[in-house]
């Protein structure tokens, strides 16, 4: 009888989620039979005084009933002992008072309520530490439980249903908007970066606002030969002193150019270093690192957001060897954390998170170069690290958007994404310096170099983007540049876009060595521009160097081909009077070379490449040009420009393009190692609470293994250490009776105390049961494949169940860089 009624007041309050309904298996866990038999004869105990009589319990039981019949339910003996083996009956007289505390302080609270604390999760929990990785099975659990309780939702009402048709949309909402907000903010950077850059040699007398270009549209008085110059745009020399002719209005012009400069430069250096210090750089290499799930908290911030766009403007319109392409990627995905921030799909799990970012990438490049394919391409071959297929459908899509709402805008007033759009209608045949340490004198003096070396050649004076669209351009009948100077036929009868080779005339060969110096002062300069505590990208840099030698190739193949048409290597396809060579073609193809051969891109940066020229029949040599760049980029170093800044930054990036063929085993980088102090763990019910804040006090560990006790080493689990101090955080504050001395336990039920014991604490909640574990004998390349391709932050090693010793992600990577003869102590993070 008393076991039926045992049952039954448990069977009440499993229905009503009183107490938990599972018992502790972790012993049968382990993979020992012993332990697992040890565990069960220790739950299935059966101390002193059991039962306890009904009537201990009843004046905790005040106040609002059990739902259901006043008598105890009838269940048999059989059902409940699926759960604990019923006692037999034993004859005291008074049930023991110990056991009483014991089963109160269990299954209680002070207020009389059955409790299993963190039943109901409370702020921060699941949430990492700055600068820690994520565990990604983790957070595909998570959302795998959310996604099924939301379906399993939907079926009760049709609020549910509406909610569920909600979060199911929720992706498409977001992509929608990191699109609209991208694609304006990149219009908004275009149209203020062709002003301020502008500025710096001239105003509009009509609008301050209109740069050169759109204040002589709105001139009547400019005609097409002179359509660079009108009235309404004057230089600093004419305004000032009205001058615009001799010696002392250049030396004007020039001073007003450099201070200019100056004033931009000074201006974005002190609002990174104050208010933003994370929008300094590119972006990419950190974007890189957040996507393979390391956390960096405020690198995509509002702060940065605004910050990182004020001042890419500035450094722009400075006139630093730099560009916007690559921060325009840190924008987009400083777009996509805010509005993933709004929906509780994506701000509460960091992998659903990731899946965002690496969207809002795609639509980062798609804005900076106008080519939306290209932009989906580049996320996920160089940023992305986890690319599942719908994140494939909403890159797209969000990239479209951001094309979209970009060529709304039109910036440049020609209808094309991007200022060096163009189209051909021939075939084809770091580590920190002494003046790092000084970031805003840095920025001074390289900008104030810049400046002084660049404004006598009329190649680096002008922005970056104008002079690659200047090299891009094919050679027609209308160009006014001097590279389109060439000695013409007056006889000549031929279609504009058919020009067929001419003898170069005196601009072809001054234009010839002002690029070979503007090349030069570009590679030098973007060494030491890329890197400052600015925002600062290296695709356009990359390109312009890659453009100007590639121009001055195609000059001197073309004036080859002219000149010497007989030559075994243009006899079969160059006739005399045709349009053999296409210098802008050439331009086109250094271009693409010189970034491939920086960033070691290949897929995405052919079709950026093609949706920037809009012709097929140029992918073939844009290819060759890839690979080619990318294979002798190789001989010097696997790495590119971004793998190389993380590594510098000690980023723990594991790059799914390294391979580890050394034969070193588990057991060979596991912790701790002979010689080192034993491995932190945790009991599953003989510690403290004093114990565990201790032990977190006095180890920077992110976890701590649980096992069955110090002797056995029969792993149970793992806690983590935010969880862990979290958790004892809430109970002090939630739950009466949490003292220092309060035993915490791991498991479903509590350890046996004695009577004058405080209420221990459970914490079983926080405690992951299956963690992933290898033995002492795995290969290590099979451990770097596990972390690399499941994003693990750390595997517990064992032998027969038995813990050894634990690997974390920094523990791979020190000991990869270890064996390719490199610093392990270069890995700082975990």
């Amino acid at each position: 009888m008393l076991c039926r009624w045992a049952a039954g007041l448990r069977h009440a309050a499993l229905q009503h989620g009183l107490i938990s309904g599972a018992m502790s298996a972790s012993g049968i866990r382990t993979g020992e039979p012993q332990a697992a038999e040890a565990e069960r004869a220790h739950l299935t105990a059966v101390p002193p005084g059991w039962p306890p009589q009904r009537e201990d319990f009843e004046p905790k039981l005040q106040g609002p009933r059990l739902h259901g019949p006043k008598a105890p339910p009838k269940a048999s003996c059989p059902r409940s002992s699926q759960l604990m083996p019923c006692p037999p009956a034993f004859h005291h007289p008074e049930p023991d008072r110990g056991v009483t505390s014991m089963v109160n302080a269990g299954a209680m609270s002070a207020s009389g309520n059955l409790m299993d604390f963190l039943d109901e999760p409370f702020p921060d929990v699941g949430t990492y530490e700055d600068f820690h990785t994520i565990d990604w099975l983790r957070e595909k659990s998570r959302d795998t439980d959310r996604h099924r309780k939301i379906t399993s939702k939907s079926k009760e009402s049709i609020w549910e249903f509406i909610k569920s048709l909600l979060d199911a949309w929720s992706g498409w909402v977001v992509m929608l908007l990191i699109g609209l907000l991208a694609g304006t903010l990149a219009g908004v950077i275009d149209l203020a970066v062709d002003w301020m850059t502008d500025l710096k040699e001239g105003v509009c007398l009509s609008a301050f606002w209109y740069s050169h270009e759109q204040c002589c549209w709105t001139s009547n008085e400019t005609t097409f030969e002179d359509r660079d110059k009108c009235p309404l745009w004057q230089k600093w020399s004419e305004l000032l002193v009205n001058q615009s002719e001799g010696a002392s209005a250049y030396i004007l012009n020039y001073l007003m150019y450099i201070l200019w400069a100056l004033l931009f430069a000074f201006l974005a250096v002190s609002l990174v270093r104050v208010f933003a210090p994370y929008a300094c750089g590119s972006g990419i290499p950190e974007i890189k690192t957040i996507l393979s799930g390391f956390i960096i908290r405020g690198y995509l911030g509002k702060w940065t957001l605004l910050i990182k766009t004020v001042t890419l403007v500035l450094v722009v319109s400075s006139g630093l060897s730099l560009g916007k392409e690559g921060p325009l990627v840190h924008v987009a995905c400083c777009c996509g954390n805010f509005f993933s921030s709004l929906f509780s799909k994506y701000s509460k799990n960091e992998g659903k998170r990731r899946e965002v970012l690496s969207a809002a990438a795609a639509a980062g490049v798609s804005v900076a170069f106008g080519a939306p394919i290209g932009g989906v391409l580049f996320s996920l071959e160089e940023v992305s690290y986890y690319f599942p297929l719908k994140t494939l459908w909403r890159s797209f899509f969000a990239a479209l958007v951001a094309a979209f709402t970009l060529r709304s805008i039109n910036p440049f007033g020609n209808s094309r994404l991007v200022l060096f759009y163009v189209e051909y209608h021939t075939p084809w045949r770091r580590k920190t310096t002494k003046l790092g340490k000084y970031p805003v004198l840095e920025v001074i003096a390289v900008t104030a170099i810049t400046a002084i070396i660049a404004y006598p050649n009329p190649y680096t004076r002008r922005s970056t983007s104008e002079l690659i669209s200047e090299l891009f351009n094919d050679c027609g009948a209308l160009e006014s540049s001097q590279l389109c100077d060439y000695i013409n036929d007056p006889n000549m009868t031929r279609p504009v876009d058919d020009i067929p080779d001419r003898p170069a005339g005196v601009g072809v060969y001054t234009a010839m060595w002002q690029l070979a110096l503007a090349l030069i002062f570009k590679i030098v300069i973007t060494i030491f521009t890329f890197g400052m505590k600015i925002p600062s990208g290296l695709f356009i840099p990359s390109m312009a160097v890659g453009a100007m030698a590639g121009r001055m190739v195609g000059i001197g193949v073309e004036q080859l081909a002219y000149h010497h048409h007989d030559w075994i290597i243009f006899r079969n396809w160059c006739r005399p009077g045709a349009d053999c060579v296409t210098p802008g073609l050439y331009a086109m193809v250094g271009a693409a070379a010189c970034l491939g051969g920086v960033t070691r891109m290949t897929v995405s940066l052919v079709v950026i490449m093609f949706e920037l020229t809009g012709g097929l029949e140029y992918i073939v040599p844009l290819m060759a040009a890839a690979v080619t760049s990318k294979w002798v980029a190789d001989a010097f170093g696997k790495e590119g420009i971004y793998e190389a800044h993380i590594h510098l930054n000690g980023y723990p990036f594991l790059d799914v393009k390294d391979e580890f063929t050394h034969r070193t085993l588990a057991t060979d980088v596991m912790r701790p190692r002979r010689g080192e102090p034993p491995l932190s763990v945790l009991t599953q019910d003989s510690m403290t609470v004093e114990d565990v804040e201790t032990l977190i006090k006095e180890t920077d560990y992110n976890g701590f293994p649980v096992v069955v006790s110090r002797d056995s080493e029969r792993l149970i689990g793992f806690a983590q250490r935010r969880e862990l101090i979290l958790a004892i955080k809430n109970a002090r504050q939630r739950q009466e009776g949490i003292v220092s001395n309060s035993i915490m336990y791991f498991t479903e039920e509590p350890p046996e105390l004695p009577a004058n014991s405080p209420h221990p604490l459970k914490l079983r909640r926080v405690l992951n049961l299956s963690p992933f574990t290898v033995t002492d004998h795995t290969p290590m390349e099979t451990v770097v494949d596990i972390f690399r391709k499941l994003g693990l932050r750390q595997c517990l090693v064992t032998r027969s169940g038995r813990l050894l010793g634990i690997i974390t992600k920094k523990d791979v990577l020190r000991h990869m860089a270890q064996m390719a003869n490199q610093d392990p102590e270069s890995i700082m993070f975990n």
